[in-house]
């Protein structure tokens, strides 16, 4: 394990000292869950004050773990893929990250309790995100790039992966968990996690972990699409497996934390390892392992003008390797680095609430290999940020103002001097809202954003595998900058409930990749690989997102319930259009709830795809049939055993937003059955 750095040193000194300090001066007296217990709506990705769903203009959706305890076994990108707004790169089983509104990798910013990941899923869709969704006590995703506390790599939008490895508070009882297993039929999959928190006088311990293992997946049709096979003038071929598409995932953690009737502090250590097919290439797969330690804490205040003090430090080393195949290692990423946050919360006054947040990191990134196509690369970052709300009632306002300094610095390849590139950034965002009758809230945003260029645009310079092309960069880019105007409506009334978000996103200096119209002959290979270059454009992106529920009938906890959702999302560039960007989908579902059972049938349409950019290949529309249950045959409702059947109709799937859309559909049909129980 890589040593820590003097000024991680220091500043996780600080953070330890800060809260140690606080609660110090605490009453060792039996706690009760505080103010920091969550209540389901609440949402603390999108402000750290946290903001009910129905009751801010930033487009959020949640995961909560009830839906988390009967979810699929899969990974993040896969877990989310058809939220309204929201598809997946489905690069391969083992690595998928989510796409939000058209845009992926470094725009969309993936977190672990409201810090960074510290890996390397963002410089390449084949790079799997180092934290599985199994661990997951809760999952909040904030669409578009309101969320300026999180910086420029949340110009696309968040998903902030929330467990409890580290207790707030004690549990109930003294004792509380969940264990879920799961099996599906389609990739021969087993999946099982669980947790368990115990807690003992002031002191509360966490135990958690989390495995899977599927084979390579049936495929409804042959792996090449029809399209591929008409434009190359090949064959499709035959075969009803994915090539190379397995995956097998391993995590367990631990966690303490000393719990006072004013706040807590507490420590947590992580480990994972994961290993699966490429499916781009049939022998290459991918080893991927990670060590996180974690520390935070918080303090509450009994008067003054904060509420609380919030501290929070993570640390990671990170080590992703490819393996041409059987113990024959080739090119190695590493990224070990620290990332550390902390944040005063105004007490509310009024209708008033608001923070103020100070942010740093390091990571220091390297890629080893023939097949390295990023330089070693070190990367800084400070932010100073304040978000401020004030709500009357029948109307109110949002606010929030971020600064950053990102710093990177590297020798790009085939050079020897070294190049150091700064950015600063300023993020604005201001909003009105107002409630014209009980249930119906309607909200406009107005945000700036500004994001600095990521290592992998400013320095790429080489063959990169995993999307078939010779990627090169340029060090001069400058800061991307969007505006962006937004809608909101929330309805809730009766028995009718809808959420809708219209938005219009103008780029200054969009950062987009585009073929030179030369190409590369890569020797080891023996195969031409035609040339990108990161380039900087203007571009416009618009669309919305809506979703709907009707209540047909209701008796007690009994209901019987119409839902729809749809989605749309254009992009365009002075270019023309922007790369990989999802079609339009809709999507119905009847569904029943009750104490006992869970039924819903869904019908989901995905259109077809023909705004292509260059090289694109269209992608043809489908539509899945998916059923599922859940039932709970103890009226205390601790055992859940649940069923789903997905894509029912076998129908050939492939998202436009991925890669290796025309060698690699979607799964075919898939029966997977799964019980959990909690206590």
């Amino acid at each position: 394990m890589r040593h820590f750095a003097p000024r991680s040193l220091l500043l996780s000194a600080a953070t330890g000292a800060l809260a140690w300090s606080a609660l110090g001066g605490a009453a060792l007296a039996q706690t009760a869950p505080g103010p920091t217990a969550q209540v389901d709506d609440i949402i603390v990705t999108a402000t750290p004050f946290g903001v009910t769903q129905r009751a801010t203009t930033i487009a959020t959706d949640v995961l909560d773990e009830q839906k988390l305890a009967i979810a699929p076994a899969t990974s993040l990108g896969d877990l989310v893929n058809g939220m309204p707004g929201i598809r997946s790169t489905d690069f391969a089983p083992g690595a998928s990250r989510p796409v939000i509104r058209g845009l992926s990798g470094p725009r969309v910013q993936v977190l672990t309790n409201g810090l960074g990941q510290i890996d390397a899923s963002s410089v390449s869709p084949d790079h799997a995100v180092a934290t599985d969704p199994g661990e997951a006590h809760r999952i909040e995703i904030v669409r578009g790039p309101a969320t300026l506390i999180y910086g420029g790599s949340a110009i696309g939008g968040v998903v902030n992966i929330i467990d409890d490895r580290i207790p707030e508070t004690l549990p109930e009882g003294g004792i509380e968990g969940r264990v879920s297993t799961q099996y599906s039929s389609v990739d021969d999959g087993r999946g099982a996690s669980g947790h368990v928190t115990v807690g003992a006088g002031h002191f509360a311990l966490n135990v958690s972990g989390v495995t899977r293992k599927t084979d390579d997946y049936d495929i409804p049709s042959p792996a090449r699409s029809q399209v591929l096979a008409d434009s190359d003038g090949e064959p499709r071929g035959e075969g009803d497996k994915q090539p190379n598409s397995w995956s097998e995932l391993n995590a367990w953690g631990v966690g303490g934390s000393y719990i006072a009737d004013k706040g807590f502090v507490g420590l947590s250590y992580k480990s994972t390892e994961s290993e699966y097919g490429t499916v781009a290439e049939p022998e290459v797969f991918i080893n991927l392992e990670q060590e996180r330690w974690d520390g935070r804490g918080e303090y509450r205040f009994d008067s003054g003008p904060f509420a609380k003090v919030r501290a929070s430090y993570g640390h990671a080393d990170y080590t992703h390797t490819e393996f041409e195949g059987p113990g024959e290692p080739g090119t190695v990423f590493n990224s070990d680095g620290w990332e550390t946050r902390g944040e005063l919360i105004q007490r509310e006054q009024n209708g008033w609430n608001g923070a103020v947040g100070v942010q740093a990191l390091e990571r220091n990134f390297e890629a080893i290999g023939e097949e390295a196509f990023v330089p070693t690369v070190k990367i800084e970052e400070q932010g100073v940020y304040t978000v401020q709300r004030y709500d009357l009632g029948r109307y109110g306002f949002e606010g929030g103002l971020r600064y950053d300094r990102r710093t990177l610095t590297a020798t790009p390849i085939g050079e020897t001097a070294e190049v150091e590139r700064e950015f600063d950034n300023w993020s604005a965002s201001a909003a009105a809202f107002v409630r014209p009758q009980a249930g119906l809230f309607l909200g406009l945003s107005l945000s700036r954003t500004e994001r600095a260029p990521s290592e992998v645009e400013l320095f790429a310079d080489g063959v990169h595998i995993a999307t078939a092309v010779y990627e090169t960069g340029d060090v001069n880019l400058d800061t991307e900058k969007v505006t962006t105007l937004e809608g909101t409506v929330h309805y809730d009334r009766g028995a009718f409930t809808g959420d809708l978000h219209v938005y219009k996103s103008w780029y200054d200096g969009f950062i987009d990749e585009r073929a030179t119209g030369e190409d590369f002959y890569f020797e080891e290979e023996d195969e031409l690989f035609p040339i990108y270059q990161f380039v900087q454009t203007d571009a416009d992106f618009q669309g919305f997102e809506a979703e709907a529920a009707y209540a047909l009938w209701q008796s007690g906890d009994r209901k019987l319930s119409l839902e729809g959702a749809a989605d749309y999302v254009k992009a365009d560039t002075d270019l023309g259009p922007a790369a990989r960007i999802p079609p339009w989908s809709a999507t119905a579902r009847l569904a029943w709830t009750s104490r006992t059972w869970d039924l819903a049938g869904e019908v989901r349409h995905v259109g077809e795809q023909d705004r292509l950019s260059d090289n694109e290949l269209p992608t043809d529309a489908y539509t899945m049939v998916n059923l599922r249950g859940a039932v709970r045959p103890f009226g205390d409702r601790n055992v859940t055993v649940f069923a789903e059947a997905h894509n029912l109709t076998d129908e050939e799937a492939r998202e436009h937003t991925s890669f290796l859309k025309d060698i690699a559909p979607l799964p075919g049909r898939n029966l997977r059955v799964g019980v959990t129980y909690a206590f």
